[in-house]
């Protein structure tokens, strides 16, 4: 074993004055993409927490017609997504 895998690194540290301030608060980016279930009224932004599900797996869920399409894909929000996501829970775990 070589010598350099032994030592501790040392910290490095950062002035007070280019740390992250604690206190600061962050605004809320609006939502630009709404979310593709007819249904539902939230957006489905990737910082919201909002995925893209392809048409075949939305069908399944959902059934024909009950949302809207771009590029063969379906933008959900997060809570479509988890409704999604519980409805395809036992299909996918069937070997334990």
């Amino acid at each position: 074993m070589s010598r350099d895998t032994n030592r501790v690194q040392r910290k490095v540290r950062i002035p007070s004055s280019k740390r992250k301030k604690s206190g600061a608060k962050k605004e809320k980016k609006p939502g630009e993409i709404p979310c593709g279930i007819s249904s539902c009224s939230n957006f489905a932004d990737k910082h919201l927490g909002g995925r893209s599900l392809s048409q075949e797996n939305a069908i399944d869920t959902w059934g024909e017609g009950a949302f809207t399409v771009r590029k063969n894909r379906v933008r959900v929000c997060k809570s479509c997504y988890k409704v999604w996501k519980k409805d395809n829970k036992d299909e996918s775990n069937s070997h334990y």
